[in-house]
């Protein structure tokens, strides 16, 4: 296999934001893998009920139970775009890289919203509505949950 065609499917391979690619020709075989960036766990932070110290037996006070949020909703004139699959949610194309969506920003129907990736698939999340976004509801690198509220447009 050419040299070239070697260095042409690296440098397609680096602007694609491929992982690997795999190519024969006859019975030459090629295959050209990228390391990913590696991301930061997530780790969420349980509060450790109180326990009092007393004379006799232990006793656990339970913490104080925190008012679970209601369901979301849409106002008048609002959309909610959810997250259509369980993954890891990214606001840009790659670590570094400018966000798809800034609140403020205008979006049309189809546009990129942010990158939703499940099972080392990169899913594009797109606007189902035009409008303005008016909020952002999920960091980078968090996990998101099926039918999550990711954004609200206006």
């Amino acid at each position: 296999m050419d040299i070239r065609k070697i260095k042409k499917m690296i440098e397609l391979l680096e602007e694609s934001g491929i992982a690997e690619i795999e190519i024969k020709e006859g019975e030459e075989t090629l295959r050209i893998a990228r390391a990913m960036p590696n991301q930061m766990p997530v780790y969420a932070h349980m509060p450790m009920p109180a326990v009092a110290v007393t004379q006799g037996p232990v006793q656990q006070i339970p913490a104080p139970a925190a008012a679970a949020p209601g369901p979301l909703r849409a106002g008048v004139g609002e959309h909610i775009v959810t997250a259509p699959m369980v993954g890891t949610y990214y606001s840009a194309q790659s670590p570094g890289a400018k966000n798809f969506v800034e609140i403020g920003d205008e979006v049309e129907v189809g546009q990129v919203m942010c990158i939703i990736e499940a099972m080392k698939m990169m899913n594009q999340i797109e606007a189902e509505k035009a409008g303005t976004v008016q909020a952002i509801l999920v960091k980078n690198g968090e996990p998101v949950e099926f039918g999550q509220p990711l954004f609200i447009i206006q």
